[in-house]
């Protein structure tokens, strides 16, 4: 009888690993907070981003949520908002390297200068955090080609909803 309970035990340890693997309840929530974090420094310093990153927080809300069900629309909503953001802050704005350059300029003379400039690499490092751990927790899913669909879904309407929210909340 002990035997057999001990296997039971394990069993649903294995079980609750699998349902709540460490991509969904540690990583995501740290990529997701960290990231809101800087959301809330830079609306604090710049009002006018206030309203956009009220709404853009949303999405990150809706991530920890829905990966929390072990939701494929939540990993899909992860890895988009993380790429897109990244992509367009590494690539396009290049606010990403002109953060890491502010915040070095800040170690060296102990001067904060453009606060909500050095949040930019915070929230790179939070979405590549947040990138990694969504494709680690879909990949510890069971084989299903509808996840995919999901993932699909939840990465379309991330964009579509971080593109509406740019147009209507966007500092003019």
């Amino acid at each position: 009888m002990g035997l057999l309970a001990f296997q039971a035990l394990m069993m649903g340890n294995k079980m609750e690993r699998s349902n709540g693997s460490l991509s969904t309840r540690v990583w995501i929530p740290l990529g997701a907070a960290l990231f809101l974090v800087a959301l809330a420094i830079s609306a604090i310093v710049v009002p006018q981003l206030r309203l956009l990153h009220l709404l853009q927080s949303v999405i990150y809300i809706a991530i920890v949520s829905l990966a929390r069900r072990n939701s494929a629309w939540g990993f899909g909503a992860g890895v988009s908002i993380g790429v897109a953001w990244n992509s367009l802050n590494l690539f396009v704005t290049h606010l990403m390297q002109a953060g890491t350059v502010v915040f070095w300029s800040f170690v060296q003379t102990g001067h904060v200068q453009r606060l909500e400039t050095m949040m930019v690499p915070v929230g790179g490092i939070a979405h590549f955090i947040l990138i990694i751990a969504c494709v680690a927790a879909l990949f510890n899913q069971p084989k299903d080609n509808k996840k995919w669909w999901e993932f699909t879904g939840g990465a379309v309407l991330t964009i579509a909803y971080m593109a509406l929210i740019v147009l209507i909340a966007r500092p003019r």
